[in-house]
Order: structure tokens, then sequence, then C-alpha cells
């Protein structure tokens, strides 16, 4: 029998959704290791076979959303350009955040006073963008791909600041944040310039119209 047996995969899971819970209601700072394994409901020396700090469990959030965004069925957007694609696939990392969103806001307020954090964020946030962009089918690749993915988590941090204060269901101060960011990008580094412009409302019309039919995958379908 496997009932009640946890698993490495599953431990993981335990301790980063730990972090998160205790984000919600605690800024990073005041958030120590025995109180993520207390949370978690694991012993110190498991938690330390795992993770060796409570940023590092951060960092492991960070890829596991990254993991869930590139797993996504994107081949309905095949032939659509490639600025249009990399919206979609940031307003589906923010789908995946979502359940999270006050863990994530917690983290953006304290990274306003604590510049070490600031920088590790930036770290983790250049490295995903470097995923997305790839994803988006924009070459990452040399100096050039270090410059874009940089500048695309600058832009992308801006529109997390707007997404976390935002309660429309629908998101639009949310799009029309990202649509500006993508916008600035190709004006001000070039990092995008590869980039075809598209105009918002047929970027924020595609994107509701998607989010419609994968909540509703019945609608249209003859009964």
């Amino acid at each position: 029998m496997t009932e009640g047996i946890v698993t490495p995969t599953s431990r993981r899971s335990q301790i980063i959704e730990a972090l998160l819970a205790l984000l919600a209601v605690h800024p990073i700072e005041r958030i120590g290791l025995g109180d993520v394994a207390k949370q978690a409901g694991v012993s110190l020396a498991d938690l330390r076979e795992e993770f060796s700090s409570v940023i590092a469990i951060v960092a492991a959030y960070t890829k596991e959303i990254d993991r869930q965004v590139l797993a996504a069925d994107m081949s309905d957007m095949d032939e659509e350009p490639v600025r249009e694609k990399l919206f979609d696939i940031l307003m589906r990392r923010l789908e995946a955040l979502a359940p999270h969103k006050a863990a994530i806001r917690s983290l953006l307020r304290s990274s306003f006073r604590d510049p070490p954090l600031a920088l590790a964020l930036n770290s983790f946030t250049a490295r995903s963008m470097s995923w997305m962009l790839t994803a988006a089918g924009i070459s990452t690749a040399g100096p050039r791909g270090i410059v874009r993915a940089q500048g695309l988590a600058l832009s992308y941090a801006r529109v997390v600041s707007t997404w976390v204060e935002d309660d429309d269901p629908g998101l639009a101060r949310t799009m029309s944040a990202l649509d500006r960011e993508l916008a600035r990008g190709q004006q001000l580094s070039g990092f995008l310039d590869a980039l075809l412009g598209i105009p918002e409302r047929l970027q924020t019309a595609r994107w509701r119209a998607r989010r419609h039919r994968d909540t509703n995958p019945d609608d249209g379908v003859a009964a």
C-alpha cells in the first residue's frame, strides 16, 4: 500500500504551498524555515533535504509556474504573430499565478524595501522570461537574448504590480498595462524588435475569447 506515504515530489509541493500560505499573511522577512516546516507538516531534516533557504522555495515555485505555462497547448497560436503569442503566454502566466495572488502581492511589497530580495526576484524573473520568449518563438541566444530577457523581466514586473491590484475578472487594467509594456520595450530598448504590432483591441478580444472557450468548453456544441 502507498496510502499515506509522502514522496519527495509531494513533499516539495507541500513545502512550496506552505510558504505561499504563510506569505499570504506575513511578509517574507518574518518567515523562518521553522515556520515553513511547521506549516508544511515536515521535519527540519526533510525541509533541509529539499531546500536550502526560504528564497530557494520561491525559486522552486517560479520554476513550477514556468513548467505549467510551457506545458500548455499553444497549437492554436501557431499562425499568430509573435507579439500576439507573447501577450497570450504572459497572460497565461498570470492565470497560473492567480491562486496565490496574495502571496505574490506580499513578495512584491517586501521587494520594495529589501534590495537583495528585489535582486533575487529579478534574477528568477529574467530566467523565466527567457523561457517565455523562447515559447513565443523569440531568440534568447547570446548577449542580445540576455538583454531581451532582462528587459522583459522589468516590464513584466510592472505588469504584475498592476495585476496584484486588479480585481476586475476581465483584467482590463492588466491587459492594458501588458500592451503598453510590450510597446515600450519595442520603442526604448529594441528587446522585442522582432515583434509585429497588433492593435490592443485585437489582443484583448482574442484573449477574452480564448479564456471564455477554456472555461466554457460546451458552448456552441450541439446537444
